[in-house]
């Protein structure tokens, strides 16, 4: 009888001090859809992520990852999460052109160098303005590519001329840039672009060098410009639905939290080694890089001013102020450049 009184006093202890309440913590079990192929180191980056969260929280929480659209299309990603189709979902907010009024700021031709950069200005922006137009998903974390670039097929880009009459695969900001400048955008999502360019179906892409080699498309693109002065960005999203958030238990949540703002720092300097690899294999593709000179420079970063200027009015149209969300994104890559 006093070995039973004895054991029962030791058991409440430990239940007590958390001794051996990971014996009966609940196991929550997630999906996450990404359009990345699994090689893509995007995609590897947010395998890791899956990977980090169940090392962190002792196995509490597991993920199983589904890259390569294999759970979700591309587009359908964002409303799939918030469907519950995918718990956790990673894609393009320009897939959605007009869905996201403040965050497609940060896709302007404002002249990104660089994706760590422009993954700062990204999730500052998140910060900063805390747009409604997230508040049915839970936010991860957010990040964005290096300077988007003009890339062609056979024709070499040298002036700004040289673009007429062409088309060129283009999504979001990139086809209002392909527009001013007095190409034809194709509006079709990332994964299409590599049978687009291979058939002739467009004469280019517009997309960051990274791609070249982490979508292969410096096979299929033979030449790419370098006009810096009128780079795009584009923003990419982490989200979880909301729901499914709210019920995992608090001390996860921080948990998860944690590995958010580590993971964002990753993706940013992730874009940036990838544009390096991408230029490499670029080259040993035989393919060439054309500079711009000053002058030239200044006139692709004239022709798309007006996308600035538009997107400042129609955000007023919506009840935003687009002058302040543009200025405040401005100061920060004046900043972080």
């Amino acid at each position: 009888m006093k070995r039973n009184v004895l054991f029962i006093t030791l058991l409440v202890l430990a239940m007590a001090v958390g001794g051996i309440s990971t014996v009966y913590a609940k196991t929550y079990k997630l999906t996450y859809s990404c359009f990345f192929p699994p090689t893509h180191v995007q995609s590897r980056l947010a395998d890791a992520w899956c990977q980090e969260v169940e090392k962190r929280t002792n196995g509490q929480v597991k993920i199983d990852y589904f890259p390569g659209q294999t759970l979700t299309k591309a587009r359908q990603v964002y409303d799939g999460t918030v469907q519950g189709l995918s718990d956790i979902g990673f894609s393009v907010f320009a897939y959605t052109r007009g869905r996201f009024p403040v965050m497609a700021a940060v896709d302007l031709p404002l002249g990104y160098a660089s994706g760590v950069a422009a993954t700062q200005v990204v999730n500052r922006v998140y910060d900063k303005f805390q747009p409604k137009e997230l508040d049915d998903v839970q936010v991860m974390y957010l990040h964005a590519h290096g300077p988007g670039l003009i890339h062609t097929r056979d024709k070499a880009i040298r002036k700004m001329e040289d673009i007429k009459g062409l088309k060129f695969r283009a999504h979001g900001t990139s086809a209002l840039v392909i527009k001013a400048l007095g190409g034809t955008p194709v509006p079709k999502p990332m994964p299409e672009s590599y049978e687009m360019l291979q058939k002739g179906v467009v004469d280019g892409a517009v997309y960051p060098l990274e791609a070249n080699k982490g979508w292969k498309l410096g096979e299929v693109c033979h030449y790419f410009t370098g006009a810096f002065s009128a780079a795009y960005a584009t923003s990419f999203f982490v989200v979880m639905n909301k729901d499914r958030w709210n019920s995992l238990p608090a001390g996860v949540r921080k948990t998860i939290q944690a590995i958010n703002k580590e993971w964002a720092v990753k993706h940013g300097q992730a874009w940036d080694s990838s544009d390096m690899a991408g230029i490499k294999f670029f080259m040993n593709q035989k393919g060439q890089a054309i500079g711009l000179d000053a002058k030239e420079q200044a006139r692709w970063q004239k022709a798309v001013s007006p996308i600035i200027d538009d997107y400042v009015v129609k955000a007023n149209g919506k009840g935003l102020n687009g002058r302040q969300i543009v200025d405040f994104i401005k100061q920060n890559l004046d900043e972080l450049q």
